[in-house]
Protein backbone atom coordinates (compact mmCIF):
# COMPACT_ATOMS: atom_id res chain seq x y z
CA UNK A 1 0.00 0.00 0.00
CA UNK A 2 2.91 2.10 0.92
CA UNK A 3 4.12 1.60 -2.47
CA UNK A 4 0.54 2.70 -4.09
CA UNK A 5 0.70 6.15 -1.83
CA UNK A 6 4.61 7.06 -3.10
CA UNK A 7 3.40 6.27 -6.76
CA UNK A 8 0.21 8.51 -6.74
CA UNK A 9 2.39 10.82 -4.92
CA UNK A 10 4.83 11.17 -8.05
CA UNK A 11 1.85 11.65 -11.02
CA UNK A 12 1.47 14.63 -12.60
CA UNK A 13 -1.24 17.20 -11.58
CA UNK A 14 -1.93 18.15 -14.88
CA UNK A 15 -2.26 16.37 -18.20
CA UNK A 16 -0.45 19.37 -19.33
CA UNK A 17 2.61 17.46 -17.15
CA UNK A 18 2.20 14.22 -18.05
CA UNK A 19 5.17 12.65 -20.84
CA UNK A 20 6.31 9.37 -22.09
CA UNK A 21 8.45 8.38 -19.00
CA UNK A 22 5.45 9.64 -16.79
CA UNK A 23 2.02 9.18 -18.18
CA UNK A 24 -1.18 8.73 -16.50
CA UNK A 25 -3.02 5.48 -15.94
CA UNK A 26 -6.16 5.38 -18.80
CA UNK A 27 -8.08 5.33 -14.95
CA UNK A 28 -7.15 8.56 -14.12
CA UNK A 29 -8.06 10.23 -17.91
CA UNK A 30 -11.05 8.74 -17.56
CA UNK A 31 -12.15 9.95 -13.90
CA UNK A 32 -10.99 13.29 -14.71
CA UNK A 33 -13.21 13.39 -17.64
CA UNK A 34 -15.99 11.99 -16.21
CA UNK A 35 -15.78 15.12 -13.33
CA UNK A 36 -15.28 17.52 -15.79
CA UNK A 37 -18.55 16.20 -17.75
CA UNK A 38 -20.36 15.85 -14.84
CA UNK A 39 -20.09 19.52 -13.98
CA UNK A 40 -21.19 20.37 -17.47
CA UNK A 41 -24.60 21.74 -16.76
CA UNK A 42 -27.60 20.55 -18.80
CA UNK A 43 -28.90 22.85 -21.96
CA UNK A 44 -32.20 23.32 -23.83
CA UNK A 45 -31.12 23.12 -27.22
CA UNK A 46 -33.39 23.19 -30.67
CA UNK A 47 -33.37 21.29 -33.28
CA UNK A 48 -35.26 18.66 -35.53
CA UNK A 49 -36.07 14.69 -35.16
CA UNK A 50 -34.41 13.03 -38.14
CA UNK A 51 -34.40 9.73 -36.69
CA UNK A 52 -36.58 8.23 -33.40
CA UNK A 53 -36.25 4.46 -32.11
CA UNK A 54 -37.85 2.86 -29.18
CA UNK A 55 -36.24 -0.33 -27.60
CA UNK A 56 -37.73 -1.27 -24.17
CA UNK A 57 -37.39 1.56 -21.27
CA UNK A 58 -35.11 3.48 -23.65
CA UNK A 59 -35.65 5.46 -27.04
CA UNK A 60 -32.77 6.61 -29.31
CA UNK A 61 -33.36 10.01 -31.72
CA UNK A 62 -31.30 11.80 -33.56
CA UNK A 63 -30.74 15.96 -33.15
CA UNK A 64 -29.92 18.25 -36.58
CA UNK A 65 -29.57 21.39 -36.45
CA UNK A 66 -32.37 24.11 -37.89
CA UNK A 67 -30.09 25.78 -40.17
CA UNK A 68 -26.81 23.86 -40.29
CA UNK A 69 -25.63 20.25 -41.47
CA UNK A 70 -24.73 19.27 -37.62
CA UNK A 71 -26.58 16.19 -35.98
CA UNK A 72 -26.44 14.81 -32.46
CA UNK A 73 -27.61 11.28 -31.05
CA UNK A 74 -29.10 10.90 -27.77
CA UNK A 75 -31.23 8.65 -25.80
CA UNK A 76 -34.41 9.33 -24.15
CA UNK A 77 -36.20 7.57 -21.40
CA UNK A 78 -39.31 6.30 -23.31
CA UNK A 79 -41.90 8.25 -19.97
CA UNK A 80 -40.26 11.42 -20.99
CA UNK A 81 -41.65 10.44 -24.74
CA UNK A 82 -44.88 9.47 -22.87
CA UNK A 83 -45.93 12.67 -20.99
CA UNK A 84 -45.83 14.48 -24.71
CA UNK A 85 -49.63 15.40 -25.56
CA UNK A 86 -48.65 14.77 -28.95
CA UNK A 87 -46.26 12.20 -30.00
CA UNK A 88 -42.78 12.35 -31.65
CA UNK A 89 -42.20 11.79 -34.77
CA UNK A 90 -39.70 12.10 -37.62
CA UNK A 91 -39.39 15.78 -38.67
CA UNK A 92 -40.66 17.40 -35.23
CA UNK A 93 -39.00 20.54 -34.55
CA UNK A 94 -38.26 20.22 -31.15
CA UNK A 95 -36.34 21.78 -27.66
CA UNK A 96 -34.61 19.38 -25.56
CA UNK A 97 -32.73 19.63 -22.26
CA UNK A 98 -29.31 17.77 -23.20
CA UNK A 99 -27.19 16.69 -20.56
CA UNK A 100 -23.95 15.34 -21.46
CA UNK A 101 -22.42 11.78 -19.63
CA UNK A 102 -19.34 9.92 -19.85
CA UNK A 103 -19.69 6.09 -19.07
CA UNK A 104 -16.43 4.86 -16.96
CA UNK A 105 -15.89 1.85 -17.55
CA UNK A 106 -16.30 1.85 -21.83
CA UNK A 107 -15.22 5.51 -21.88
CA UNK A 108 -18.09 6.43 -23.94
CA UNK A 109 -20.09 9.68 -24.48
CA UNK A 110 -23.41 10.04 -24.76
CA UNK A 111 -26.41 13.07 -24.28
CA UNK A 112 -29.37 12.12 -22.45
CA UNK A 113 -31.86 14.01 -22.72
CA UNK A 114 -33.80 14.98 -19.81
CA UNK A 115 -36.96 17.01 -21.23
CA UNK A 116 -38.37 17.26 -24.40
CA UNK A 117 -41.12 19.50 -25.76
CA UNK A 118 -42.23 20.02 -28.79
CA UNK A 119 -42.02 23.76 -31.38
CA UNK A 120 -45.23 25.02 -32.03
CA UNK A 121 -46.80 26.71 -34.66
CA UNK A 122 -47.49 29.26 -32.05
CA UNK A 123 -43.88 29.12 -30.62
CA UNK A 124 -42.20 29.64 -33.61
CA UNK A 125 -44.53 32.66 -34.58
CA UNK A 126 -43.34 34.96 -31.04
CA UNK A 127 -39.99 33.95 -31.31
CA UNK A 128 -40.14 35.84 -35.02
CA UNK A 129 -42.33 38.45 -33.36
CA UNK A 130 -39.58 39.09 -30.92
CA UNK A 131 -36.78 38.70 -33.40
CA UNK A 132 -38.32 40.97 -35.08
CA UNK A 133 -38.89 43.36 -32.67
CA UNK A 134 -35.41 43.27 -31.70
CA UNK A 135 -34.04 43.92 -35.18
CA UNK A 136 -36.64 47.12 -35.76
CA UNK A 137 -34.88 48.69 -32.43
CA UNK A 138 -31.80 48.81 -33.81
CA UNK A 139 -32.76 50.45 -36.98
CA UNK A 140 -32.59 47.68 -39.60
CA UNK A 141 -35.69 48.39 -40.98
CA UNK A 142 -35.43 52.14 -41.13
CA UNK A 143 -36.61 53.68 -44.44
CA UNK A 144 -33.33 55.64 -44.20
CA UNK A 145 -31.42 52.68 -45.05
CA UNK A 146 -33.80 51.19 -48.18
CA UNK A 147 -31.74 52.11 -51.21
CA UNK A 148 -33.53 52.72 -54.59
CA UNK A 149 -33.76 50.37 -57.42
CA UNK A 150 -32.80 51.29 -60.38
CA UNK A 151 -35.23 52.12 -63.32
CA UNK A 152 -33.70 49.78 -65.74
CA UNK A 153 -31.31 47.52 -64.00
CA UNK A 154 -28.16 46.10 -66.24
CA UNK A 155 -28.29 42.96 -64.75
CA UNK A 156 -30.51 41.05 -62.33
CA UNK A 157 -29.20 38.63 -59.82
CA UNK A 158 -31.69 36.24 -58.85
CA UNK A 159 -31.38 34.00 -55.59
CA UNK A 160 -34.07 31.45 -56.51
CA UNK A 161 -35.05 26.99 -55.57
CA UNK A 162 -33.60 24.77 -58.32
CA UNK A 163 -35.94 24.80 -61.21
CA UNK A 164 -38.98 25.96 -59.11
CA UNK A 165 -42.28 27.63 -60.33
CA UNK A 166 -40.95 31.14 -58.69
CA UNK A 167 -37.78 31.24 -60.83
CA UNK A 168 -39.89 30.63 -63.88
CA UNK A 169 -42.32 33.06 -62.69
CA UNK A 170 -40.20 35.83 -62.81
CA UNK A 171 -37.78 34.98 -65.77
CA UNK A 172 -40.96 34.66 -67.83
CA UNK A 173 -42.87 37.98 -66.38
CA UNK A 174 -39.79 40.31 -66.51
CA UNK A 175 -38.90 38.91 -70.31
CA UNK A 176 -42.86 39.92 -71.07
CA UNK A 177 -42.09 43.28 -69.73
CA UNK A 178 -38.74 44.13 -70.90
CA UNK A 179 -37.52 41.75 -73.21
CA UNK A 180 -33.80 42.60 -73.23
CA UNK A 181 -33.60 42.07 -69.46
CA UNK A 182 -30.74 39.82 -68.30
CA UNK A 183 -30.32 37.78 -65.26
CA UNK A 184 -27.03 36.34 -63.14
CA UNK A 185 -29.13 32.97 -61.41
CA UNK A 186 -27.97 31.32 -58.45
CA UNK A 187 -30.32 28.43 -57.63
CA UNK A 188 -29.46 27.25 -53.88
CA UNK A 189 -31.64 25.54 -51.55
CA UNK A 190 -34.84 27.54 -50.12
CA UNK A 191 -36.21 25.06 -46.90
CA UNK A 192 -33.90 23.00 -44.80
CA UNK A 193 -30.73 23.15 -42.07
CA UNK A 194 -28.51 24.53 -45.80
CA UNK A 195 -30.77 27.11 -47.60
CA UNK A 196 -29.47 29.77 -45.10
CA UNK A 197 -25.93 29.11 -45.41
CA UNK A 198 -26.56 28.71 -49.64
CA UNK A 199 -28.23 31.71 -49.32
CA UNK A 200 -25.75 34.31 -47.56
CA UNK A 201 -23.42 32.93 -50.12
CA UNK A 202 -25.45 33.22 -53.39
CA UNK A 203 -26.44 37.05 -52.08
CA UNK A 204 -22.41 37.90 -51.38
CA UNK A 205 -21.23 36.56 -54.29
CA UNK A 206 -23.74 38.53 -56.34
CA UNK A 207 -23.71 41.70 -54.30
CA UNK A 208 -19.75 41.80 -55.31
CA UNK A 209 -20.57 40.85 -59.00
CA UNK A 210 -19.79 44.35 -60.46
CA UNK A 211 -22.76 44.19 -62.92
CA UNK A 212 -25.74 43.06 -61.11
CA UNK A 213 -27.39 46.33 -60.36
CA UNK A 214 -30.16 44.55 -57.94
CA UNK A 215 -30.96 41.47 -56.48
CA UNK A 216 -34.31 39.54 -55.74
CA UNK A 217 -34.45 36.41 -53.28
CA UNK A 218 -37.81 34.38 -54.45
CA UNK A 219 -39.30 31.39 -53.61
CA UNK A 220 -42.74 30.32 -53.49
CA UNK A 221 -45.10 29.65 -50.93
CA UNK A 222 -45.21 27.03 -47.97
CA UNK A 223 -46.07 26.13 -44.83
CA UNK A 224 -44.59 28.46 -41.98
CA UNK A 225 -41.62 26.32 -41.66
CA UNK A 226 -40.55 25.71 -45.01
CA UNK A 227 -40.10 29.65 -44.61
CA UNK A 228 -38.11 29.84 -41.27
CA UNK A 229 -35.04 30.45 -43.21
CA UNK A 230 -36.48 34.02 -44.44
CA UNK A 231 -36.44 34.95 -40.83
CA UNK A 232 -33.22 33.91 -39.72
CA UNK A 233 -31.23 36.21 -38.18
CA UNK A 234 -27.76 35.83 -39.77
CA UNK A 235 -29.62 36.23 -43.24
CA UNK A 236 -31.70 38.97 -42.52
CA UNK A 237 -28.08 40.82 -41.28
CA UNK A 238 -26.13 39.86 -44.43
CA UNK A 239 -29.18 41.37 -46.34
CA UNK A 240 -29.02 44.29 -44.47
CA UNK A 241 -25.21 44.56 -44.63
CA UNK A 242 -25.96 44.56 -48.54
CA UNK A 243 -24.40 47.40 -50.86
CA UNK A 244 -26.82 46.00 -53.71
CA UNK A 245 -30.36 46.50 -53.70
CA UNK A 246 -32.56 43.45 -52.61
CA UNK A 247 -35.90 42.39 -53.69
CA UNK A 248 -37.93 40.42 -51.34
CA UNK A 249 -40.27 38.03 -53.18
CA UNK A 250 -40.99 34.49 -50.46
CA UNK A 251 -44.40 33.13 -50.78
CA UNK A 252 -47.55 35.10 -51.20
CA UNK A 253 -49.27 38.13 -49.85
CA UNK A 254 -50.19 36.65 -46.51
CA UNK A 255 -46.32 35.62 -46.05
CA UNK A 256 -44.51 37.85 -43.95
CA UNK A 257 -40.99 36.91 -42.94
CA UNK A 258 -38.57 39.00 -41.52
CA UNK A 259 -36.91 39.40 -44.85
CA UNK A 260 -39.68 41.28 -46.46
CA UNK A 261 -38.80 43.86 -43.17
CA UNK A 262 -35.10 44.16 -43.82
CA UNK A 263 -35.24 44.12 -48.02
CA UNK A 264 -35.10 47.45 -50.14
CA UNK A 265 -38.78 46.10 -51.77
CA UNK A 266 -40.96 43.92 -50.39
CA UNK A 267 -43.17 42.15 -53.58
CA UNK A 268 -45.86 40.26 -52.94
CA UNK A 269 -45.51 37.26 -55.52
CA UNK A 270 -42.32 36.53 -57.81
CA UNK A 271 -44.75 37.63 -60.09
CA UNK A 272 -45.08 40.75 -58.43
CA UNK A 273 -41.16 41.16 -58.29
CA UNK A 274 -41.06 40.69 -61.64
CA UNK A 275 -43.33 43.67 -62.40
CA UNK A 276 -41.55 46.12 -59.83
CA UNK A 277 -37.66 45.58 -61.08
CA UNK A 278 -38.57 46.28 -65.05
CA UNK A 279 -40.40 48.70 -66.64
CA UNK A 280 -43.28 47.49 -69.03
CA UNK A 281 -41.68 48.10 -72.26
CA UNK A 282 -45.06 48.45 -74.09
CA UNK A 283 -46.00 51.33 -71.20
CA UNK A 284 -42.28 52.94 -71.45
CA UNK A 285 -43.27 53.07 -75.22
CA UNK A 286 -46.28 54.59 -74.64
CA UNK A 287 -45.28 57.21 -72.22
CA UNK A 288 -42.31 58.07 -75.17
CA UNK A 289 -45.30 58.80 -77.85
CA UNK A 290 -47.05 60.87 -75.21
CA UNK A 291 -43.98 62.50 -74.40
CA UNK A 292 -43.24 63.57 -77.99
CA UNK A 293 -46.92 64.75 -79.16
CA UNK A 294 -46.74 66.60 -75.80
CA UNK A 295 -43.78 68.31 -77.28
CA UNK A 296 -44.74 68.48 -80.61
CA UNK A 297 -47.83 70.38 -79.29
CA UNK A 298 -45.62 72.86 -77.13
CA UNK A 299 -43.44 73.54 -80.15
CA UNK A 300 -46.48 74.40 -82.78
CA UNK A 301 -48.13 76.06 -79.93
CA UNK A 302 -44.88 78.26 -79.55
CA UNK A 303 -44.39 78.92 -83.08
CA UNK A 304 -47.58 79.97 -83.85
CA UNK A 305 -47.76 82.02 -80.79
CA UNK A 306 -44.64 83.59 -82.19
CA UNK A 307 -45.85 83.96 -85.46
CA UNK A 308 -49.10 85.82 -84.45
CA UNK A 309 -46.37 87.94 -82.30
CA UNK A 310 -44.53 88.47 -85.67
CA UNK A 311 -47.81 89.27 -87.23
CA UNK A 312 -48.78 92.02 -85.15
CA UNK A 313 -45.70 93.93 -85.48
CA UNK A 314 -45.80 94.20 -89.02
CA UNK A 315 -48.74 95.32 -88.89
CA UNK A 316 -47.84 98.51 -86.68
CA UNK A 317 -47.39 101.54 -88.59
CA UNK A 318 -43.89 101.88 -87.91
CA UNK A 319 -43.12 98.48 -89.53
CA UNK A 320 -45.61 98.54 -91.78
CA UNK A 321 -44.34 102.02 -93.50
CA UNK A 322 -40.82 103.06 -91.48
CA UNK A 323 -40.22 105.64 -93.97
CA UNK A 324 -43.13 107.67 -92.44
CA UNK A 325 -41.24 107.72 -89.02
CA UNK A 326 -38.06 109.34 -90.98
CA UNK A 327 -40.30 111.85 -92.99
CA UNK A 328 -42.02 112.94 -89.51
CA UNK A 329 -38.69 113.31 -88.08
CA UNK A 330 -37.87 115.33 -91.00
CA UNK A 331 -40.83 117.44 -90.79
CA UNK A 332 -39.54 118.04 -87.06
CA UNK A 333 -36.13 119.29 -88.03
CA UNK A 334 -37.17 121.82 -91.15
CA UNK A 335 -39.67 123.16 -88.25
CA UNK A 336 -37.42 123.94 -85.41
CA UNK A 337 -34.38 124.89 -88.34
CA UNK A 338 -37.26 127.40 -89.66
CA UNK A 339 -38.14 128.25 -85.78
CA UNK A 340 -34.77 128.39 -85.32
CA UNK A 341 -33.46 131.13 -88.27
CA UNK A 342 -36.88 133.34 -87.38
CA UNK A 343 -35.23 133.69 -83.69
CA UNK A 344 -32.15 134.21 -84.75
CA UNK A 345 -33.23 136.96 -87.67
CA UNK A 346 -35.00 138.64 -85.10
CA UNK A 347 -33.03 138.26 -82.60
CA UNK A 348 -30.08 140.33 -85.16
CA UNK A 349 -32.75 142.75 -85.77
CA UNK A 350 -33.17 144.03 -82.21
CA UNK A 351 -29.91 143.98 -81.78
CA UNK A 352 -29.13 145.96 -84.75
CA UNK A 353 -32.01 148.46 -83.26
CA UNK A 354 -30.39 148.58 -79.99
CA UNK A 355 -26.76 149.18 -81.78
CA UNK A 356 -28.28 152.18 -83.71
CA UNK A 357 -29.86 153.22 -81.00
CA UNK A 358 -26.84 153.38 -78.77
CA UNK A 359 -24.35 155.17 -81.70
CA UNK A 360 -26.98 157.57 -81.93
CA UNK A 361 -26.59 158.14 -77.97
CA UNK A 362 -22.94 157.91 -78.51
CA UNK A 363 -22.65 160.55 -81.03
CA UNK A 364 -25.12 163.07 -79.66
CA UNK A 365 -22.89 163.05 -75.95
CA UNK A 366 -19.35 163.17 -78.48
CA UNK A 367 -17.38 166.49 -78.69
CA UNK A 368 -17.83 166.76 -82.07
CA UNK A 369 -21.73 166.96 -81.48
CA UNK A 370 -21.20 170.12 -79.05
CA UNK A 371 -18.88 171.90 -81.39
CA UNK A 372 -21.51 171.63 -84.18
CA UNK A 373 -23.89 173.73 -81.91
CA UNK A 374 -21.17 176.17 -82.04
CA UNK A 375 -19.10 175.60 -78.70
CA UNK A 376 -15.36 176.00 -78.74
CA UNK A 377 -12.75 173.96 -77.22
CA UNK A 378 -9.42 176.72 -75.98
CA UNK A 379 -6.14 175.03 -75.97
CA UNK A 380 -3.04 176.15 -74.91
CA UNK A 381 -0.35 175.81 -77.56
CA UNK A 382 2.19 173.10 -77.61
CA UNK A 383 4.63 174.87 -74.64
CA UNK A 384 2.96 176.96 -73.47
CA UNK A 385 1.41 175.10 -70.25
CA UNK A 386 2.37 175.97 -66.67
CA UNK A 387 2.73 172.42 -66.31
CA UNK A 388 5.63 171.04 -69.17
CA UNK A 389 4.26 167.57 -68.60
CA UNK A 390 1.01 168.51 -70.41
CA UNK A 391 0.18 168.72 -73.92
CA UNK A 392 -2.61 171.33 -75.41
CA UNK A 393 -4.38 171.87 -72.07
CA UNK A 394 -7.90 172.84 -72.21
CA UNK A 395 -8.59 176.38 -70.50
CA UNK A 396 -10.55 176.53 -68.30
CA UNK A 397 -10.95 179.50 -66.36
CA UNK A 398 -8.99 183.04 -67.43
CA UNK A 399 -6.12 183.02 -65.12
CA UNK A 400 -5.06 179.84 -67.23
CA UNK A 401 -4.15 182.54 -70.23
CA UNK A 402 -2.62 185.91 -69.16
CA UNK A 403 -2.66 188.30 -71.78
CA UNK A 404 -0.53 187.24 -74.87
CA UNK A 405 -0.74 183.38 -74.23
CA UNK A 406 -0.76 181.54 -77.80
CA UNK A 407 -3.95 179.86 -77.49
CA UNK A 408 -5.53 176.79 -80.01
CA UNK A 409 -9.04 177.39 -80.37
CA UNK A 410 -11.04 174.00 -81.93
CA UNK A 411 -14.44 174.62 -83.65
CA UNK A 412 -16.51 172.50 -85.36
CA UNK A 413 -14.70 172.80 -88.58
CA UNK A 414 -11.65 173.06 -87.26
CA UNK A 415 -9.28 174.42 -85.58
CA UNK A 416 -7.03 177.78 -85.48
CA UNK A 417 -4.20 179.94 -83.48
CA UNK A 418 -5.17 182.50 -81.53
CA UNK A 419 -3.69 185.11 -78.79
CA UNK A 420 -4.75 185.49 -75.51
CA UNK A 421 -5.56 189.39 -74.90
CA UNK A 422 -6.09 188.77 -70.86
CA UNK A 423 -8.91 187.78 -69.38
CA UNK A 424 -11.58 188.53 -66.72
CA UNK A 425 -12.54 186.82 -63.71
CA UNK A 426 -16.99 185.82 -64.02
CA UNK A 427 -17.26 187.15 -60.40
CA UNK A 428 -16.21 190.55 -61.58
CA UNK A 429 -19.18 190.98 -63.86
Amino acid sequence: MSEGLAAATTLPATAAETSPDNPWPLQLLSQKLKMHIDRAPSAWVEGQVIELNRRGGNAYLTLRDIDAEISLPASVWTNVLDRQQTPLERGSRVVALLKAEFWLKTGRLSMSVKDIRPVGLGDLLARIERLRQALAAEGLFSDARKKRLPLLPHRIGLITGRDSDAKKDVLRNAALRWPAVEFEIREVAVQGNTAVAQIIAALQELDAHPVVDVIVITRGGGALEDLLPFSNEELIRAVSDAATPVVSAIGHEADRPILDDVADLRASTPTDAAKRIVPDVAEELTRVRQARDHLRRGVTRLVERETDRLAALRSRPVLASPEVMVDTRLDDVERLKGRSHAAINTAMARAADQLVHLKAQVRALSPQKTLDRGYAVVQLSDGESPDPGTRREVVRHPSQAPAGTPLTVRVAGGRFTAQSTGGQDPADN
